[in-house]
């Protein structure tokens, strides 16, 4: 089939049902040898505003179709891979339209069924396969306090039994990417939990801090970071959108990857779905590090101010104390 062809198929109005229109255009477009940007635009304009009309069986051939295809439609690929694992298989599995951080996020959002079947990928990022492996065997995955985040530590195995016990339901995707990506995010060998990012004690202590869920842990690692007070830290993770925490980790330098997925852990109801992903992504880049670095010093300037207030405070405190018991020693002697 021919690109005109395409084309003719993409702008026919009367072409029937969403079905038999959402399979044609699909197969048309995989015939193409090498589409041009236009036609990719022109099929994901086309199917998905059909993607809520068409059946379980048409959606599972047109992953399949895709899961072949080299150049497809990134938004349509997401779009499909955020489907039950019955129908995004082909995709998880083998397409190239899908990014390392949209397999993490896929795996954050839907748990070990997704999980599964993007292990089974060929040339799989060493990291993420070890993630997954991890949440294969939730039970060697435990979460130590702050001040030892950055060392090896032995993890005593459970016993088979109550390991089977312990592993995730499928369908507990609603329970939020936090709990999910804690138990992800420390890979393990035999009985021995690994720590990835040796040697960059910053990230990981941000990462596991922020993996714990427990908010005061992730403000004192990152006031520990930035060398601000724990009350700017906690300004900072508390507002209602990550803007501010996207700074300090651009002021960081961390990598986009790691930088979204400690914003995803701190906010997790921000990452409803993969444009929200991107939006971050996009912005965190846009972000000039020099801003970044100017709103930190900004904090630390205010951290200062308090510090000096804070110490005027206790020293007027102080010379009262004394004053006071100097009046009480004199009232004393003369009373004696």
């Amino acid at each position: 089939m021919s690109s005109s062809d395409f084309r003719q198929i993409a702008i026919r109005t009367e072409a029937g049902k969403a079905e038999r229109l959402f399979r044609a255009a699909v197969s048309a477009f995989c015939s193409l040898t090498r589409p041009s940007r236009r036609e990719i635009a022109q099929l994901e304009d086309l199917t998905l505003p059909l993607f809520d009309e068409v059946s379980v069986e048409s959606r599972r051939y047109v992953a399949a179709a895709l899961s072949e295809c080299e150049y497809a439609p990134a938004a349509l690929v997401r779009r499909l891979a955020e489907e039950p694992v019955e129908i995004a298989a082909p995709l998880l599995t083998r397409s190239n339209a899908l990014s390392d951080i949209d397999l993490i996020a896929l795996i954050g959002r839907h748990g070990l069924p997704h999980a599964r079947t993007i292990a089974r990928r060929k040339a799989l990022n060493a990291t993420i396969a070890q993630l997954i492996r991890a949440l294969e065997r939730p039970t060697l995955v435990k979460t130590r306090p702050p001040e030892t985040i950055t060392k090896l530590a032995p993890v005593k195995p459970a016993p088979a039994d109550t390991a089977e016990d312990k592993q995730p339901v499928p369908g507990e995707a609603e329970e939020g990417a936090r709990r999910r990506l804690r138990s992800m995010m420390r890979p393990t060998g035999d009985g021995v939990a690994v720590n990835l990012f040796l040697g960059q004690p910053t990230y990981v202590k941000l990462r596991e801090t922020a993996l714990t869920g427990n908010a005061a842990f992730f403000q004192t690692a990152l006031a520990d970071a930035l060398d601000v007070d724990f009350t700017t830290a906690r300004s900072v993770t508390e507002q209602p959108s990550y803007a501010a925490l996207l700074s300090a980790l651009k002021a960081l330098d961390l990598s986009e990857d790691r930088a979204f997925l400690i914003a995803v852990a701190v906010y997790p109801g921000e990452f409803p779905h993969p444009q929200a992903i991107r939006l971050f992504l996009d912005r965190y880049r846009l972000l000039h590090r020099e801003a970044a670095l100017d709103k930190v010093r900004t904090w630390k300037a205010e951290t200062l101010s308090r510090a000096i207030r804070g110490n005027a405070a206790d020293a007027a405190t102080t010379e009262r104390r004394e004053a006071s018991n100097s009046d009480g020693l004199a009232t004393n002697l003369k009373a004696s």
